[in-house]
C-alpha cells in the first residue's frame, strides 16, 4: 500500500473551495479527467454520504462512494471498483481556513492489484499525485479568476 498526499492553498473562501472539490464533475476541467458523473446522489447533499461518483481518468476508471461528508471541512471516499484493479483503503479531502484562503489536503491510500502490484503502485503514485495537483490547480484557477473589466487595455 502507498499513501499519497497533495496539498494546496487556494485563495478563496472555504465553502467555495469545498463545493468545487466535492462536485467532482468539475474535475473534467483538468486534462487528466475525461469523464465524471454523479451516478447516485448522497444523503442530504448531492455529493453527500452514499453518493456514487464515476470517473474516467487518462490512467483508468474509478467508481467511488462517499463515506463521510462534513461540509465545508472534508469528505471521505472509497474506490469500490477500478480499472486497472486496485485496493483502496481510503481517500480524503480536508479543507482548513488559513491566511490567504483555504488549504486543501487530498490523501489516498491504494495499491494496484496485479502481478508486480507493488512496483506498479510505485509507478502509479507520481502519476496520481500529478493528476491530483492538476485538479487542485484547476480549482484554484476557477475560483480565483478575475472577471474582465470592460474597456481594460483600450486607449481612450
Amino acid at each position: 500500500m502507498e499513501t499519497l498526499t497533495v496539498r494546496r492553498v487556494i485563495a478563496a473562501p472555504i465553502t467555495d473551495v469545498f463545493d468545487w472539490c466535492a462536485t467532482s464533475t468539475n474535475y473534467t476541467r483538468s486534462p487528466y479527467i475525461l469523464k465524471a458523473r454523479l451516478a447516485r446522489p448522497g444523503a442530504g447533499a448531492p455529493y453527500g454520504v452514499g453518493a456514487v461518483r464515476l470517473h474516467t481518468w487518462t490512467i483508468g476508471y474509478f467508481r467511488e462512494r462517499i463515506t463521510a461528508y462534513d461540509a465545508p471541512h472534508g469528505f471521505d471516499y472509497t474506490v469500490e471498483r477500478s480499472v486497472p484493479a486496485s485496493r483502496h483503503e481510503f481517500g480524503r479531502m480536508s479543507f482548513t481556513e488559513v491566511d490567504g484562503g483555504t488549504e486543501v489536503v487530498w490523501t489516498t491510500r491504494f495499491e494496484v492489484r496485479a502481478p508486480f502490484g507493488a512496483a506498479l503502485t510505485r509507478l502509479a503514485k507520481p502519476l496520481i499525485a500529478h493528476a491530483f495537483a492538476n485538479i487542485l490547480a484547476t480549482a484554484d484557477r476557477a475560483l480565483t479568476a478575475r472577471p474582465a473589466t470592460a474597456g481594460r487595455g483600450r486607449a481612450r
